[in-house]
């Protein structure tokens, strides 16, 4: 409704300089015409070559397909009015580019060459925003120590493994990335129940009364059922809120064959908000059209290039992409794929009880 409004006063300014002007010859109504149909044609040709030099930059840069942005964040109207007004001028023997076209190009890359230090607020990604948000809000919080009372993340894992006398073979915060931006209450909400064949997802958080409810796969044996407390958690004042508390799961991966396997996971929570954003896309108009998948590409690469600049977060959180909405992709096998890979003598190290 803003932008509406902003328009119309811009209709009216126009409409008062014409009629006030003495230097046009309001009575030749085709030049006018004509005119303002040959500059639209100009005004759209100079957004679309800005729009495909980002496309090409993103292309190379960011590693995006072509399609992104051809086909999920086309606008339809501007295409329509720029062949419109080249039809029009064809049709009437006219020009569709003359010698001014050059000049107002060029004045148009000196006004905006100023403007290439400096990056308005309006134009930093959405993705961008949140990783920086993620960072720094939560992260900061819970990988690297406060040199007092929590000496970070790594010595609260080793801190679990002594109590409960297990072995973490990768001590990282792994960062589930859902394909729907989805994020259940409990990972092991993800688990195939249908499916004893796969290996599951259990919370090191869960009341052992929850025993009762049926909450254990069945598969497991009784001597298996142990239930561990996750990790510490540690509070802080932050922004004027007192004794503020972070915390982070711990969770089993059962298997069919072998011990089980512990590890430090949770979803990116930033994507679930985003999910809900878009789940009520009529209450954020300003976001209602957002691209998600380049959003979420924003947060991924954006998240990553932090976490390798960072001397205190540097190789301690992990990046784990899941399709939840493959009927086909088990989670905990996932994750189970990403530990053989990060960390190939898992199976020597998990056999070791403290």
């Amino acid at each position: 409704m803003d932008q509406i409004y902003i328009y119309a006063m811009q209709v009216v300014l126009a409409v008062g300089v014409t009629l006030g002007s003495q230097s046009l010859n309001q009575n030749d109504k085709y030049h006018w015409m004509f005119s303002i149909v040959r500059y639209v044609v100009y005004d759209l040709t100079i957004k679309g070559t800005k729009n495909l030099s980002s496309i090409g930059y993103d292309m190379l840069n960011k590693k995006r397909w072509l399609h992104t942005q051809l086909v999920e964040n086309i606008n339809v109207g501007p295409i329509i009015i720029y062949i419109g007004s080249i039809v029009i001028l064809l049709s009437n023997n006219e020009k569709i580019f003359s010698e001014d076209f050059l000049l107002l190009f060029i004045a148009y890359l000196i006004i905006q060459y100023p403007e290439l230090g400096s990056t308005p607020l309006s134009s930093i990604s959405y993705g961008v925003g949140m990783a920086c948000n993620f960072y720094e809000g939560y992260l900061m919080h819970v990988i690297p120590s406060d040199g007092a009372n929590f000496g970070g993340f790594i010595q609260n894992v080793q801190a679990f493994e002594a109590r409960e006398g297990i072995v973490v073979p990768v001590r990282k915060l792994f960062i589930i990335i859902t394909k729907s931006m989805y994020s259940p209450p409990d990972l092991q909400l993800f688990n195939k129940e249908n499916r004893p064949d796969l290996s599951k997802l259990e919370s090191c958080s869960v009341r052992i009364g929850d025993y009762s409810k049926g909450h254990l796969p069945s598969f497991l044996d009784i001597d298996d059922a142990v239930m561990f407390q996750s990790l510490e958690d540690r509070s802080r004042d932050v922004a004027g809120i007192r004794n503020r508390s972070y915390k982070n799961t711990a969770y089993k991966i059962h298997r069919q064959r072998g011990p089980p396997v512990y590890l430090v996971a949770e979803c990116a929570t930033p994507l679930y908000t985003l999910y809900r954003v878009m789940e009520n896309k009529e209450l954020y108009d300003d976001l209602a059209k957002v691209n998600v998948q380049d959003v979420c590409d924003d947060f991924c690469s954006t998240l990553l290039r932090l976490l390798d600049r960072s001397s205190e977060c540097r190789d301690q959180v992990e990046l784990v992409h899941y399709d939840d909405r493959d009927p086909e992709a088990n989670l905990a096998d996932v994750l189970l794929n990403r530990i053989q890979q990060l960390e190939p003598r898992f199976e020597e190290l998990i056999s070791v009880r403290r």
